[in-house]
């Protein structure tokens, strides 16, 4: 049974899909109030790309990174607010870096914990007031502020070979990375390198370290709107099976880090870079996995 289409899930999936509003608005009726089947709809028909991430939450906040004397562990904490002028406080700024150092001294975390209230961080003694918890403190400085302040999310890998990090000026942007095989200064370096491309987001946020990783159900899903699309120019089926090979192919390409084009030189592959570096310090090296974090994105 369908359910009535109100204007707020019209605009919700304009948000979502940058799609105009009489689109979204035929395209909820006939996915009959779907709206994952509506966007489904809209980008079979070409009207709108994959859907928006970013900028769906108007969060505000500061991500922060904290590393250790030799490089091997790295924490990223994400810390909301819900203005920027409380986020630019040099008290809130503070609490993140505490957070972060909180998290960082927890070598139990060797992780993500994209949900921050289903880790165990928050029932942990604060690093610095003992006598609250991580919890507490969060909810003392809600208090103080007058704001809704929440530890959301947090990430901390540990490693034998290198990490990198990259935090954009604005504390907005956010991406740890791992490579393996190999350490010193010249590993160190790539790392960071490759860190600040993840946070780049160029062509695409990236989804996963291979093609190995990227989920099959994900693939399945694109490549039935790729042949739905295809099939609409009214190619013989073995050329609209090219084309979809042809467009699968390409979206890897945008989707799987090692295959991005490199964002400071875009003639070579980040896999490419990565195997010239190997060749210098005369060791494979592979990039184990990333993590970026972007305030705002679900």
């Amino acid at each position: 049974m369908s359910k009535p289409i109100t204007a707020k899930d019209i605009a919700d999936l304009r948000a979502r899909t940058g799609a105009g509003m009489m689109d979204c608005k035929k395209a909820l009726e006939e996915a009959e109030g779907d709206a994952e089947k509506a966007i489904t709809i809209l980008r079979t028909k070409g009207i709108a790309k994959a859907e928006k991430r970013a900028g769906r939450s108007a969060s505000e906040g500061r991500i922060v990174a904290m590393a250790a004397p030799d490089g091997k562990s790295i924490a990223l904490v994400e810390v909301n607010s819900e203005t920027d002028f409380v986020s630019r406080n040099d008290e809130f700024g503070a609490l993140a870096q505490s957070l972060a150092v909180q998290v960082h001294q927890d070598e139990s975390i060797d992780h993500v914990v994209g949900v921050a209230g289903e880790g165990t961080l928050f029932a942990q003694p604060y690093h610095a007031d003992t006598s609250k918890t991580v919890e507490e403190a969060v909810k003392a400085a809600s208090a103080k502020t007058g704001e809704n302040v929440v530890l959301r999310r947090y990430a901390r890998f540990a490693t034998t070979g290198a990490l990198g990090s990259y935090v954009h000026f604005n504390h907005k942007v956010a991406a740890l990375v791992e490579i393996t095989g190999g350490s010193g200064a010249a590993v160190e370096a790539l790392a960071r390198e490759v860190a600040e491309h993840v946070a780049a987001g160029v062509p695409r946020v990236p989804l996963a370290t291979t093609r190995e990783e990227v989920p099959a159900s994900f693939i399945a899903s694109e490549r039935a709107i790729f042949e739905a699309q295809a099939k609409e120019s009214g190619k013989p089926d073995a050329i609209v099976q090219k084309m979809v090979d042809g467009r699968v192919s390409k979206l890897y390409g945008e989707i799987v880090l090692t295959e991005q084009p490199w964002v400071r030189d875009d003639s070579k592959t980040i896999q490419q870079r990565v195997d010239e570096v190997a060749k210098s310090v005369g060791t494979p090296l592979a990039v184990r996995r990333f993590v970026r974090f972007q305030m705002g994105e679900e």
